[in-house]
């Protein structure tokens, strides 16, 4: 059986702050999560094939072909704001000085 002591020490690990009602809930729902693995860990598994993706994969990648780029005046069109050939941002790193 799960204790308070251990979700205390998973919300630590994982740098939760609970409260003390919050570790009487996660205990129990805890406690039921791991009841039910295992319950799983019963079934007999040996005969099934270990898989990766339940679900055959496929390449969904095109093929990779030159085309015309846009311009650069297509390209800034729609910019809220530019200076010059180039979009303006506001700044987003501090100033160190």
């Amino acid at each position: 059986m799960l204790t308070q002591e251990e979700v205390r020490q998973v919300a630590r690990l994982a740098r939760l702050e609970l409260t003390s009602e919050e570790e009487q809930l996660f205990t129990g729902q805890i406690a039921t999560i791991v009841t039910y693995m295992g319950k799983l860990q019963e079934l007999s598994t040996g005969d099934v094939f270990p898989t990766s993706h339940v679900l055959p994969l496929q390449n969904v990648f095109r093929e990779d072909l030159v085309q015309t780029s846009l311009t650069q005046e297509a390209a800034l069109a729609n910019a809220p704001d530019r200076e010059g050939p180039f979009f303006k941002v506001p700044p987003v790193l501090e100033d160190p000085a």
